[in-house]
């Protein structure tokens, strides 16, 4: 029987030797601090008190309580076993197993242990907001990668959950193969939801790229969000657009997103849109919303192809006039928007944070001997960029396209370089740029020992700069200098890496 909390049988289930089949209990699910507002209290067949089953209904349906009552041989009610959700997580404890009695000795005052539950869930959710108001979530990497890799990936969602405004409450690394149902094991999944409760966390976050199956099944395990790394990256986006164009690119990426997990749902009933007896109060309001989605797909579609002509135009005014041009490419966040500020004196965004710039911006740059360049900052690079990104992007990375030389930036800070060089490289073959003239600039040179940069910049045959640091420039300028203008049959080649002598100079100023 499913109880009420004032005593009232709500629904009665007859099982067989298998189990007891319980019926769905979305309606009664309640907030993230609230229980189910039921109680279950059943029968064994056998004296086993309350098995594994019993956990997983306590756990994923917020149960108020789940009692287990034994028969004796002569048909009466012997023992009876109860548990509930415990709110802070004891000795990893996930739920209180109260000491067996039998139904006429039930010294527990029911109401009261509920309501004290519930606040206690309560509490510790609102103690964890206090002071930022932003959302939690937990972070998930199933994979069977090696614990290091894991661990790199999980440590870039968790910036990008920092840059997107989601505070990480707890991160969870399972090595297995990926789950196609549920992602994670059902007993990971559970003890993970569990958890959520106890953290006061809003969400969950997976380090991959979920199924349209695999969201619609975690959606019916649990009311929490259920998020992958694409969404956080495409929020991100969303919260950076302000400008038009941006706002367009990133309504068409996250559309593209959404249909097919629009369409993935109830298809059967898409019988009914169109046609005699599927016109009218007929149609779904799935069938509304996706045929609205691909509808305003088209428009956006439209739009982006306009604003892709606008640049082409632009671009070809630059040509025509033949100024050089030299686009700044790399991963996110490696530093490129501070350094087109200090090279050309300008005021564009620059934020410790993912993604800060979305849209190319563009300055002049000049040389002596009365020569400029137009230099650009593009959108940052990122490992696995998703794909309606790079769809709705295109027009964006169109910019690269007519640059005569690339800045690849990297962060010679960063622990992960190696693996931020790769990913750039991949998508810039992906994108069809990769054969360009490029330089590649080692950044924050003033973050590194001097012997790991001169490490770096001979594996690269990288300038070192430090982007705060305008005296560091002299090197970089020289070489851009070179390749745009040096005549090819002067000799280019040196002993030694370029930027050695910033290195040297960054050391002597610590010093």
């Amino acid at each position: 029987m499913l109880l009420d909390r004032r005593g009232r049988v709500r629904i009665a289930m007859v099982g067989d030797a298998r189990g007891v089949f319980l019926p769905d209990l979305s309606a009664h699910r309640r907030g993230g601090n609230r229980l189910c507002g039921l109680r279950l209290v059943h029968t064994h067949l056998k004296p086993v008190g309350l098995d594994e089953d019993d956990f997983t209904d306590l756990a994923l349906l917020r149960l108020d309580m789940v009692s287990a009552i034994e028969v004796d041989s002569d048909g009466l009610p012997g023992k009876i076993h109860t548990a509930h959700l415990v709110a802070a997580n004891v000795d990893e404890r996930l739920w209180d197993v109260l000491p067996p009695g039998t139904v006429h000795e039930q010294s527990e005052d029911f109401p009261e242990v509920i309501a004290a539950l519930e606040e206690e869930f309560a509490r510790n959710r609102k103690s964890r907001k206090a002071g930022d108001g932003l959302e939690r979530a937990i972070l998930i990497h199933i994979s069977d990668k090696p614990r290091t890799v894991a661990e790199a990936s999980v440590a870039e969602l968790r910036e990008l959950c920092r840059s997107g405004g989601i505070v990480p409450a707890e991160e969870i690394i399972q090595r297995r193969r990926v789950d196609p149902k549920y992602v994670m094991g059902k007993g990971r999944l559970k003890s993970t939801l569990i958890r959520s409760m106890q953290l006061g966390a809003e969400a969950i976050i997976f380090d991959s790229n979920l199924t349209p199956a695999q969201v619609k099944n975690l959606a019916e395990y649990t009311d929490l969000k259920v998020l992958d790394r694409t969404q956080v990256i495409l929020d991100i986006f969303a919260q950076r657009a302000k400008e038009r164009e941006g706002r367009i690119q990133v309504e068409l990426a996250q559309l593209r997103y959404l249909l097919p997990r629009l369409s993935g749902k109830h298809t059967a009933m898409s019988r009914l849109t169109g046609g005699i007896g599927g016109r009218g109060p007929g149609e779904t309001k799935l069938e509304i919303d996706r045929r609205r989605a691909q509808q305003r797909v088209a428009q956006l579609q439209r739009e982006v192809g306009k604003l892709g002509k606008r640049r082409r135009l632009r671009r070809q005014v630059r040509t025509d006039k033949g100024i050089p041009t030299v686009s700044i490419v790399g991963y996110t966040n490696v530093g490129k928007s501070t350094l087109l500020n200090r090279l050309t004196q300008s005021t564009v965004t620059e934020v410790d944070a993912l993604f800060a710039t979305l849209n190319p911006v563009s300055r002049r740059l000049r040389f002596p001997k009365e020569r400029e360049i137009i230099i650009t900052d593009t959108v940052g690079f990122i490992r696995d960029l998703p794909k309606e990104l790079m769809e709705a992007f295109r027009t964006t990375f169109e910019e690269i396209e007519p640059a005569q030389l690339l800045l690849q930036v990297l962060d010679a800070s960063d622990p992960e370089v190696e693996e931020r060089h790769a990913s750039v490289q991949l998508l810039l073959k992906e994108l069809g740029f990769h054969l360009k003239p490029s330089i590649v600039v080692l950044n924050k040179i003033d973050l590194c020992e001097g012997d790991v940069v001169r490490g770096l910049a001979k594996r690269y045959n990288a300038v070192c700069v430090s982007a705060l640091n305008p005296d560091s420039f002299a090197p970089l300028l020289e070489a851009m200098e070179a390749r745009l203008w040096l005549d090819p049959d002067d000799d280019q080649t040196s002993g030694e890496a370029p930027g050695e002598d910033a290195v040297a100079a960054m050391e002597q100023d610590a010093v």
